[in-house]
């Protein structure tokens, strides 16, 4: 009784902000999903950056000899930060990205939307074309090149359909006369929805297949919608 009553009050309250932190998260991602995702994705931010302070805080704390007596409990409230902190070194690892939400295969003539427009709301992000965006795109991910398939024209928009609607894509537009597939993509866990347009044409290469993907909200995606255009190219190439 003596012990519990004579612990600091800095360990009392690493674990009092700990939980705390840690119900933030899944009440941050609730805030998004429902729409709120200015505010919800701030909580979020400041709920793992949060708990990476604070366990900062606890191994400085193990490593103070004046605390070894209380160091069970600086290891049990750590732990609720765990998570926070876990998603923190997730979302800080994965490489620098440019605040960008536009990516397309193709930076001369990108695909445009025609159905997209509807879909997505006035609070949006904008559709048109931004040669800025185009540079850091350009620099960001010199890889990202049209597909070039060996398949007819048909058959290669017939597997594009395919493929996007295996890849779990909402399909609202497929014009197989102009050989145009536009889709919305939501992702997992934040319940963000990103448009994508595949246009698909003849050249004397072989049949061009090529891909935007769109942001409704935010300024930067962290590299998803070049992210899912990839995936989109691989899943496309096992099954030419």
């Amino acid at each position: 009784m003596n012990e519990k009553s004579n612990r600091p009050a800095v360990v009392n309250w690493l674990g009092y902000l700990a939980i705390t932190l840690l119900l933030v998260l899944p009440f941050s991602v609730l805030m998004v999903r429902n729409g709120d995702w200015q505010q919800g994705l701030l909580m979020y931010a400041i709920a793992c950056l949060g708990s990476t302070l604070l366990i900062i805080l606890a191994i400085v704390l193990l490593l103070r000899s004046r605390f070894n007596l209380w160091r069970k409990d600086i290891l049990q409230r750590a732990l609720f930060a765990v998570p926070g902190a876990a998603l923190m070194l997730a979302l800080t690892s994965g490489g620098s990205y440019p605040t960008i939400h536009d990516i397309t295969t193709d930076t001369a003539d990108p695909p445009r939307f025609t159905s997209a427009a509807s879909q997505r709301g006035t609070n949006s992000n904008s559709l048109e074309i931004d040669e800025d965006v185009i540079q850091q795109q350009q620099e960001a991910y010199p890889t990202l090149q049209t597909l070039v398939s060996p398949l007819p024209i048909e058959d290669a928009y017939s597997l594009a359909l395919e493929v996007a609607t295996d890849m779990g894509w909402d399909i609202y537009r497929q014009d197989s006369n102009a050989m145009v597939i536009e889709a919305v993509d939501t992702t997992g866990i934040m319940a963000f929805k990103d448009d994508v347009v595949i246009r698909v044409r003849s050249s004397a290469r072989g049949t061009l297949v090529d891909l935007r993907s769109v942001s409704r909200v935010g300024e930067g995606d962290l590299g998803a919608n070049a992210a899912r255009i990839n995936a989109f190219v691989n899943a496309f190439q096992q099954q030419e």
